[in-house]
């Protein structure tokens, strides 16, 4: 099994990063390959995927066959554990300069086991001016055996400094029958299954596998795509929005919650303050920088909640449109066809953008850290339908 087959309906990026890792096989200075990268894509079309696995080739140590799967260097790259891939992924809203200056300083150490070292940075468009131009000098003047890859939706989210340093490989969203493919290949996800949540996470691979593997996942997009057939009044906007903010900040928080716990624990385990009653002043100060980062965390846990929730909205509402219009494409959700019929008769195609065009808004809001309620609360309002504004 090949590193690249996890790099679903990538045909034309796979065969530039698999040339480039053949090429790389002749050190640094080969013809072919290059010391910064930039992947792109929208979200779900694979970027991270596609970083690592094109790690994982450069760390390859089969002779034959770049990228094999099966060697120590392909398999310890692709599990996270070679000594020369390191790969950085923040759970904060922005990258720090704190945390670029270790990447930094890992990037200047000569590769120990592999031709290359690799350092992958997902989410590089969370770079902030202050972390990017921190990185910046690395990039310009890397050592030689050290490659750096970057992942992005787009090239323009990334620092302009940045992206005229690195070579661009775009990523496409793959199609859903491949995705569906991969759940039923790796994962042994029921084909009909693997069918429907390919199709309802709109390719996005991850989503799939958790719509796939997840029943309180499918009920929680069924309420979420219940919301515009919910909001008749000034009244249920605000209803809707509160309940839609309360359920991702639940969500996020059972899913950090044990994760905190144990932080907590090994700190006060690494300071020998387990045991006692009233911490000391210093471990106080370190217990409250940790409560501060988890904070930072479920924020951007429950962003990212909301985010995919209002992804499913745009699929609905794309649906809607489709049948307003009579378009020859498959739906998102042939599962609600009914629903879909009845919104499309209730409504414009002028009132379906107008929603669409609301909640891309607050999609961008959400990412310039508006305040969740605020930005939900502003969208469920505008998902109202036009009549209701006489009537409040």
């Amino acid at each position: 099994m090949s590193v690249w087959d996890e790099v679903v309906g990538q045909g034309p990026a796979v065969r530039v990063l698999a040339r480039a890792a053949a090429a790389a096989r002749g050190g640094p200075g080969a013809a072919g390959m290059t010391h910064a990268w930039l992947l792109t894509g929208p979200p779900g079309s694979g970027r991270s995927v596609a970083a690592r696995a094109f790690a994982a080739a450069l760390a390859c140590e089969d002779p034959a066959e770049v990228g094999c799967g099966r060697c120590a260097g392909c398999r310890t790259a692709t599990a996270g554990s070679h000594a020369d891939v390191t790969v950085f992924a923040t759970e904060h809203m922005q990258i720090r300069r704190e945390d670029v200056e270790p990447l930094i300083q890992t990037a200047q150490r000569r590769p120990s086991v592999a031709r290359w070292r690799v350092v992958v940075v997902e989410d590089a468009d969370r770079l902030n001016p202050t972390s990017g131009n921190t990185l910046l000098k690395t990039i310009e003047e890397p050592p030689p055996a050290t490659v750096w890859l970057l992942c992005a939706p787009a090239v323009d989210d990334v620092l302009p400094t940045i992206r005229s340093r690195t070579r661009h490989v775009p990523l496409r969203v793959p199609p859903a029958d491949a995705v569906a493919e991969l759940l039923v290949r790796r994962d042994g996800v029921d084909p009909a299954m693997a069918a429907f949540a390919a199709r309802a996470a709109q390719s996005h691979v991850g989503l799939a596998r958790r719509l796939a593997r997840d029943e309180g996942a499918r009920a929680r997009r069924r309420e979420v795509l219940r919301l515009p057939q919910r909001i008749a009044g000034v009244g249920d906007a605000v209803l809707a929005a509160g309940d839609l903010v309360e359920t991702a900040a639940e969500e996020a928080g059972a899913s950090t919650a044990q994760r905190d716990a144990a932080e907590r624990a090994e700190l006060l385990r690494a300071l020998g303050a387990e045991s006692a009653g009233a911490l000391p002043p210093a471990v106080r100060a370190q217990v409250r920088q940790l409560e501060e980062d988890q904070k930072r965390r479920a924020r951007r846990h429950q962003t990212d909640v909301l985010d995919r929730a209002l992804v499913d909205l745009l699929g609905l509402l794309r649906d809607v449109l489709v049948v307003q219009l009579g378009a020859p494409v498959e739906p998102v959700n042939p599962d609600l066809a009914a629903e879909v019929r009845a919104m499309a008769a209730a409504s414009t195609p002028e009132e379906t953008l107008r929603r669409t065009d609301a909640v891309a808004l607050a999609r961008r809001r959400l990412g310039q850290n508006v305040a969740p309620l605020l930005a939900v609360e502003a969208l469920a309002l505008d998902l109202r339908p036009r009549r209701a504004d006489a009537t409040g």
